[in-house]
């Protein structure tokens, strides 16, 4: 059973991670802070992390140098960054953001709507994901043990996730979100490479 989606909340002021709390506790998921970008790549070593939201502007460490550490790494280099800053520097800080390999920017202030609802995107993601991952799994201990009536409850299992798989990238069909678009993309390509060797595996198929 897939369990909370964990989103990493990066700024070094207190204020600012408890606003960013109020804003996304309505998506009832794991929230953890941390006041560093040294804090938050610890934090990356240990835990799994739907979507990470990091401040540009923090002393020591920035905004673009965690995040430049964040895609070096092969355990993270997947997760989805959104850069927040209170300062609007124009398009090149812009760019800079993009270039570190945020699929995001937003300038603080920001609706807390637009965030939320940005956040929760990538949330599903993940957790359309996770359950690709579990059925792939569960697939392969039940060859393995030799175990083929699991395959029609697979199925089914598969069909639900592609049911939810489906109405996620029909939400996000002409979306401005092109990394969200994209990300979806690609979850509905894996979901059809699995409905094709799940299908490959029954009797009498060719």
């Amino acid at each position: 059973m897939v369990q909370k989606a964990k989103i990493l909340l990066v700024d070094d002021r207190p204020e600012n991670l408890l606003a960013l709390e109020a804003i996304l506790s309505a998506l009832d998921q794991t929230l953890v802070r941390a006041a560093s970008g040294e804090e938050a790549l610890k934090a990356l070593l240990t835990d799994d992390f739907a979507v990470i939201l990091l401040d540009v502007q923090m002393p020591g460490m920035d905004g673009f140098e965690t995040a430049s550490h964040i895609k070096r790494r092969e355990r993270t280099r997947d997760i989805p960054i959104i850069f927040l800053t209170a300062i609007n520097h124009g398009p090149h800080h812009t760019f800079r953001g993009y270039a570190a390999g945020a699929v995001d920017y937003i300038s603080k202030p920001f609706d807390p709507w637009v965030l939320r609802a940005k956040v929760s995107v990538f949330v599903d993601l993940y957790v359309k994901n996770c359950q690709l991952k579990e059925q792939a799994a569960l697939l392969r201990l039940q060859l393995e043990a030799g175990e083929t009536p699991v395959l029609g409850e697979l199925s089914a299992r598969l069909a639900a996730v592609e049911e939810q798989a489906e109405a996620l990238v029909k939400q996000l069909d002409g979306s401005a979100d092109t990394a969200a678009a994209a990300t979806a993309a690609h979850l509905e390509r894996k979901l059809a490479g699995l409905r094709k060797a799940l299908d490959a595996l029954r009797p009498g198929s060719a």
